[in-house]
């Protein structure tokens, strides 16, 4: 079931999801003003987060892949999806949903469904189209344009709701930043001012508390030394201050390792390979008997590869029952194996 939780008053949360091309990058640098993605760069293989401020509001940016991304495996893809979470706990305030107002395709039209099936049911409450434009029409034009149209566009933006904001791709015009930022407000306002949250958040917020604590614990010895070489140089109020400093630094560093890399990330991915490693050793090794020890060698080396990489790919699906996606088709090695069961005897 999902829940909403009270988030922090000072920061906003925004995960940016992007279709497929450049939208969703050009629409972090406009809302943190700064380049902090090339303008060719229209994919990413890994999910990060910046910081900065959007018409003098602290926020928090996501990105990961690009939903239709086709440079990344299946696992690659769901790893990131989990720690594009990980990096917005408790959740993220709203997911600002990107597409090239001149590049609406059919595709597109299946991204409420796509969002539904990763973040859970009752994503789309918390999502806004964001929509890239290049050309010199007022933005209320613009608007007027998009509400008036027929296109497929207009279909789609009822789909979140009704809830969209036109851009400029160029990041230095920051003219409609504050109706951007208001727009975001009144969207979490209504919302009783909290953030999205459902099962997998939970989970990935457990997780990286979990991870925060064992580095802490691991670097609890650089600390005190740290402390004890600031007592020699520092006495009373100043000493205060520099602990204290040093303490939120070396937290904030935790923090974001532990966003990046936990247990979550890590061994279920792990228990899949390890799982499918040892069925497919098993099962290559029986068809390998037929072709005598080195053929059980062989075949259970080779078994145990795909099995591994299939077992991979399964424990990533059960962990995000709802990231319900077809992988891509793959060599079915296992028919192969039977191919040559039954295949005739060598004379």
């Amino acid at each position: 079931m999902d829940k909403r939780k009270k988030g922090s008053p000072t920061e906003l949360r925004l995960l940016v999801v992007g279709s497929s091309g450049a939208s969703q990058f050009l629409l972090t640098n406009y809302i943190l003003g700064r380049k902090e993605f090339a303008k060719n760069v229209t994919s990413i293989s890994g999910s990060r987060k910046n910081t900065g401020e959007l018409a003098g509001r602290r926020v928090a940016v996501v990105n990961g892949p690009n939903i239709y991304e086709k440079d990344i495996s299946q696992v690659k893809r769901k790893m990131e999806l989990r720690r594009s979470k990980c990096l917005c706990i408790p959740g993220p305030h709203a997911f600002l949903v990107t597409f090239d107002m001149e590049k609406i395709s059919l595709n597109e039209m299946r991204t409420p469904k796509l969002m539904k099936e990763r973040f859970g049911r009752h994503c789309l409450r918390h999502c806004m189209v964001l929509l890239a434009y290049e050309g010199n029409l007022e933005g209320a034009a613009l608007e007027d344009r998009v509400q008036k149209s027929d296109w497929p566009l207009r279909e789609l933006i009822e789909q979140y709701g009704g809830r969209f904001h036109v851009f400029s791709k160029n990041w230095r015009d920051q003219s409609r930043d504050r109706e951007l930022l208001q727009k975001i407000e009144r969207m979490v306002a209504s919302l009783g001012g909290a953030c999205f949250s459902s099962r997998t958040f939970q989970k990935a917020e457990v997780s990286v508390k979990k991870e925060v604590k064992r580095l802490r614990k691991q670097r609890t010895g650089e600390i005190e030394k740290a402390w004890t070489e600031m007592e020699k140089k520092y006495i009373a109020e100043d000493l205060y201050q520099q602990k204290d400093a040093y303490t939120a630094n070396v937290g904030t560093e935790i923090r974001a390792k532990a966003e990046m890399d936990n247990g979550w990330l890590r061994t279920s991915l792990a228990r899949g390979v390890g799982t499918g490693f040892v069925v497919g050793a098993v099962m290559g090794a029986l068809f390998g008997s037929i072709e005598g020890p080195g053929g059980m060698v062989l075949y259970g080396i080779i078994g145990g590869a795909v099995g591994g990489s299939a077992g991979g790919t399964a424990q990533v699906a059960i962990e995000h029952m709802e990231d319900r996606v077809a992988p891509p088709a793959r060599l079915n090695f296992n028919s192969i194996f039977i191919n040559r069961f039954f295949a005739a005897p060598r004379p």
